[in-house]
């Protein structure tokens, strides 16, 4: 059985450019409305109460305690990821989450601790490893979240692997490392060709690279899935004014300025001398 992209997977995580990168709390998933089938989570029955089975309690606590973290309400989140705990103590991806929580709250200690005890729980959760990878990302320890994206994306069984790949793209991107980048982002791409943070990284680094066909190609199909934003038209100027298309210069020059005129790409555009 595949694994499947759990809600949480791309902590919501990293901005380039005015894209936003693979985000942690909107990739779809269903890791957490299945109720686990194992032979510790048979119901228990009391005296005095209903069947209660803790794998539900759990899962059931586990989804609240997100919908609460993507609302930003911290404290009602850690709330329910305890009772999660407490109903299923040996279930990883309330760690996992825990681990993302603690991230969004600033306590850097408690978020790595979670996410190491995830993976003590199940060294395969390519989840974990994704979301660990990029905690250690955020911490500037790119050797280190290498090591873990790459465990999440060689993981056969799990379908997103895009994502991983991915995320080491826009990490060593970030850190300096072009290059890398590119490869990993080309990687991504050759499982999923809609991947918008990576179509915008490549359509700069092939500019950079003065490789301006290609980085037209990756602008426009990531233009095709997120439509435009400053950093888009400010791409697209710098890049049709070295192919020699003055028409579109000015066409996307005057969209910025009337659309956008208080955006730093605009303000850019103005020191720039294109016109």
């Amino acid at each position: 059985m595949k694994i499947p992209a759990a809600t949480f997977t791309l902590v919501a995580m990293l901005a380039l450019s005015g894209c936003t990168t693979l985000s942690a709390v909107t990739m779809a998933g269903s890791v957490f409305n299945r109720i686990m089938e194992s032979s510790d989570t048979q119901p228990y029955i009391s005296d005095t109460r209903p069947v209660v089975n803790p794998s539900e309690v759990a899962i059931s606590n586990l989804n609240l305690g997100i919908e609460y973290m993507q609302l930003g309400k911290y404290e009602l989140a850690l709330g329910r990821l305890q009772r999660a705990r407490a109903a299923k103590p040996d279930y990883a991806p309330i760690y996992d989450v825990f681990g993302l929580l603690y991230q969004r709250m600033g306590l850097p200690v408690e978020a790595e601790q979670n996410f190491l005890h995830a993976l003590k729980l199940n060294q395969d959760n390519s989840s974990a490893l994704n979301n660990y990878g990029q905690f250690l990302c955020r911490q500037d320890r790119v050797e280190e979240a290498e090591k873990q994206f790459l465990a999440a994306a060689e993981n056969p069984l799990y379908d997103a692997r895009e994502i991983p790949y991915a995320n080491i793209g826009t990490c060593t991107y970030r850190h300096g490392q072009p290059d890398k980048a590119a490869d990993y982002f080309t990687r991504a791409l050759s499982l999923n060709p809609k991947i918008p943070p990576a179509l915008f990284s490549m359509s700069e680094i092939n500019y950079d690279r003065r490789d301006y066909v290609a980085a037209h190609d990756y602008l426009n199909r990531y233009i095709s899935l997120k439509g435009q934003s400053p950093g888009t038209l400010w791409l697209a100027i710098r890049i049709e004014h070295e192919l020699g298309n003055k028409d579109k210069v000015s066409s996307y020059a005057l969209l910025l300025r009337n659309k956008y005129p208080e955006s730093e790409e605009a303000k850019l555009l103005k020191g720039s001398g294109i016109r």
